[in-house]
């Protein structure tokens, strides 16, 4: 049966925000504000959205972006966050389909401070655009309790206080960065800290009075080849209380490397646009490199296979989402009995951890009657010399139904043969998973969030 909904309305996701408190809620390069002074800004703005029902914000890594998001989320009216480096063509897809009543860019609105109050919980919070791969962008309705529930949850995994000092570079119009990176801290009570352009000497200064540092696994490569190269930087990602790296897997030698120039290791977790985080490692348990951990609190998970250990990941909870706005059809077809099928791929150590393996879309590969993942193979290839990126996919193979292309940045100077890095791959893992072609590039296509667009290779 479902999780039902939540008896009482929860606090609101930055109920903290109505403190009347000199400590910092925002640290950004170009402006600093307390909590109260947030909270004063926040609630003019909410009173300025007077008979708004959809809000859009440029989500610009600025004070003032954060000030429009937060005060329209005290109003109850859903925020549509639209990213900075946006093309014309997405842009008029998503004003077309969320038709927001008004568009804030740095001017913000102004009216009779509003008070704070308790929401219903299945108020609209955020609409999140996917990346769109399989088609246009859809709109994920978030609502309150999700935001909630998840931040309380993710507290819980991390030993998240109002001590913490949160220090990122995410970008602000997804969850990762805004849902995570800034309501999270603002829920606890503590600092967000945003450094505005990712750079391993910010972030290691930042840190070098404690806190916690949320990543991508783009960043911690840099952080590793930068901290290899100058020791010096080391100590303020070793003063750091926590490390956490999402939206896309950390590459076991990116863990080793870190924790060997820093002494720390790497937590990672799970999630997604419509589910926010659904499994992480928590702070005191074991950070095994290329796993996501355990279920969050309240949030309950299941692999649905059609023969073999891997299996689809399905999810519900009390953190999903709504709706895709105007979507019925594609909403529909994303829930079975009340589950949410995310179409990632993963198996399951014998202790419960989830290995996520990749997408059922485009990482999982059926060759010669074996289901394979490719991320394992992503990482056994990471582990050879040669290999600074790597990904791999599937493509038709008349004898094995389809065949494992390698796609591969080589490391500079280094110059792998094709049969090196298959052999490499069969040592490590398999003979049946080696690559049967293997393509070199100068580098992997990326999106903001530095997962690899798989659909744009070999296009």
């Amino acid at each position: 049966m479902l999780i039902p909904a939540l008896a009482t309305p929860p606090a609101p996701p930055l109920a903290p925000a109505s403190r009347s408190s000199a400590e910092i809620a925002l640290d950004f390069p170009d402006r600093t504000l307390t909590y109260r002074e947030l909270a004063a800004e926040a609630r003019e703005v909410a009173g300025g959205l007077a008979g708004v029902e959809r809000v859009a914000v440029w989500a610009h890594s600025t004070v003032e972006a954060v000030v429009a998001i937060v005060g329209a989320l005290l109003a109850g009216v859903p925020v549509v966050p639209i990213n900075p480096k946006i093309g014309e063509r997405e842009l008029a897809h998503i004003m077309s389909d969320s038709s927001p009543d008004l568009v804030l860019d740095g001017t913000l609105p102004s009216g009779p401070p509003v008070e704070v109050r308790a929401l219903d919980p299945e108020t609209p919070a955020l609409i999140i655009y996917t990346s769109g791969t399989t088609g246009p962008p859809k709109g994920v309705v978030l609502p309150h309790r999700a935001l909630s529930s998840n931040l309380d949850a993710l507290a819980t995994a991390w030993e998240w206080t109002a001590d913490d000092v949160v220090v990122h570079a995410l970008p602000l119009f997804h969850v990762h960065g805004l849902g995570i990176g800034v309501l999270g801290p603002l829920r606890r009570g503590g600092t967000v800290k945003h450094l505005g352009k990712f750079s391993v000497a910010a972030a290691s200064e930042a840190l070098s009075g404690g806190g916690v540092m949320f990543g991508v696994p783009t960043m911690y490569s840099r952080i590793a080849a930068e901290v290899e190269a100058d020791p010096s930087l080391a100590a303020g990602f070793s003063a750091a209380r926590l490390l956490v790296s999402g939206s896309a897997a950390l590459p076991a030698t990116v863990h080793e490397r870190i924790t060997a120039a820093t002494g720390q290791r790497v937590v990672e977790r799970y999630g997604m646009s419509e589910t926010l985080m659904n499994t992480s490692v928590r702070a005191s348990g074991d950070r095994r490199p290329g796993t996501v951990g355990l279920p969050l609190d309240g949030v309950e998970v299941r692999l649905v296979d059609d023969g073999g250990e891997i299996g689809e990941i399905e999810v519900r909870g009390p953190n999903l989402f709504l709706e895709y706005l105007n979507r019925p059809d594609a909403t529909a077809a994303a829930f079975v009995d009340g589950w949410f099928r995310t179409g990632d791929m993963a198996v399951l150590d014998p202790d419960g951890y989830v290995r996520i393996v990749g997408r059922r879309a485009t990482d999982l590969i059926k060759s010669g009657g074996y289901k394979i993942g490719a991320g394992e193979i992503e990482n056994a290839l990471l582990e050879h010399p040669g290999v600074a990126e790597a990904a791999v996919t599937g493509e038709p193979d008349e004898d094995l139904g389809e065949r494992i292309v390698a796609w591969i940045v080589p490391a500079p100077g280094a110059f792998p043969a094709e049969a090196e890095l298959a052999d490499h791959v069969a040592r490590l893992l398999s003979p049946h998973k080696r690559p049967r072609v293997v393509r070199f590039l100068e580098a992997l296509p990326r999106n903001d969030m530095g997962k690899v667009l798989k659909r744009s290779l070999g296009a």
